[in-house]
């Protein structure tokens, strides 16, 4: 029964979520407002509701702080891991040498949410006299600079859009305004519900085959609430959307570092990040190092890919994406 459940939570994001990216896809048109404004900021918030329900009900509900944690830093490394799949699916060129350089600014905006994150795992009791509230310092910070993040890159799109001037072909002129914010509001709609529900559906998983005492359940639940933006971001990708996609992926790891907030929040045992594990701090450095591998494709921008159907950075995602679900296993992340 539950495969069932799952099954259909599949099929509902499957749905709604290529729909929710040609919706999308229409706003940007419509309101120029531009492909990574939505991405990072729509996309990105939708398909990372999973995760906000998934961490808060770890912490809140059953008190498992390191199954919130690496739930929030697993989705992380899974949707950079997504890049390389997008520019498998490419062909033309490098799929980072083909978006905007704003997208250096969302990378380096999740390495420095990051950073803050690893400090307060490793360090936290450091900043245990810093508080507001039950709140630590580490626990306000990931919101704080999410925020500083997405102004950061506003100003450095609006330069770059300005600088180059594209006037876009309209696709949509046979939808009205009314048309595509309804149809995009029920597309969220759906794919939020589902999302939330394949969370729970993920914990029932977990708990029914005792894979919440392992590193599987911290891994499959980060897999698992992160469908939303596989299926969305590969809808993008063939609409020819490729920085909606790629801003999809960097704004929802931004979304989900921010995510420590809340969680924090809902902990009230104390600093959520000083009373996980340290192994998090694997996962944390992978999300740095990772988010690294993006700049510079983006930064050193090649025409042809390394290995004729691939770039070299993506064979450097999947590489790390796989050392860290080796990482996860030998240090025994997501023991309860």
């Amino acid at each position: 029964m539950v495969w069932l459940k799952f099954a259909a939570c599949i099929a509902i994001i499957l749905f709604s979520g290529t729909r929710l990216a040609r919706y999308g896809d229409a706003i940007s048109e419509k309101t120029g407002m531009g492909r990574i404004w939505i991405g990072l900021l729509l996309l990105a918030a939708i398909t990372s509701m999973p995760e906000l329900v998934t961490g808060v009900s770890a912490v809140a509900l059953v008190k498992l702080p390191d199954l919130a944690v690496g739930t929030l830093l697993g989705s992380c490394i899974f949707n950079l891991a997504l890049i390389a799949v997008m520019d498998t699916i490419y062909r033309p060129m490098p799929i980072l040498s083909r978006v905007s350089p704003s997208h250096i600014v969302s990378a380096a905006s999740g390495i420095m949410i990051v950073a803050v994150v690893a400090a307060g795992i490793g360090a936290g009791r450091f900043f245990s006299g810093v508080t507001l509230g039950w709140i630590n310092l580490t626990g306000i910070l990931p919101l704080v600079l999410y925020l500083v993040g997405i102004w950061w890159v506003f100003r450095s799109e609006r330069n770059n859009r300005a600088a180059s001037a594209q006037v876009m072909p309209a696709q949509y002129e046979d939808l009205s305004k009314k048309t595509v914010y309804l149809r995009f509001a029920l597309s969220a709609a759906a794919i939020i519900g589902a999302g939330i529900w394949l969370s729970f559906v993920g914990e029932e998983i977990s708990t029914t085959y005792s894979l919440h005492t392992s590193f599987v359940g911290s891994l499959f639940l980060a897999i698992t609430t992160s469908m939303p933006e596989l299926v969305v971001t590969l809808a993008a990708l063939r609409l020819g959307a490729v920085d909606m996609a790629v801003a999809d992926v960097l704004g929802s790891n931004m979304f989900n570092l921010a995510l420590i907030t809340p969680v924090d929040l809902a902990y009230r045992r104390g600093p959520v990040l000083s009373s996980v594990l340290g192994a998090h701090l694997v996962t944390a450095l992978l999300v740095i190092v990772m988010s690294l591998m993006v700049i510079i494709g983006i930064r050193f921008r090649q025409q042809r890919k390394t290995f004729s159907l691939v770039s070299w950075h993506s064979v450097a995602l999947v590489g790390l994406y796989i050392f860290g679900i080796y990482r996860i296993f030998v240090s025994g992340m997501g023991v309860g």
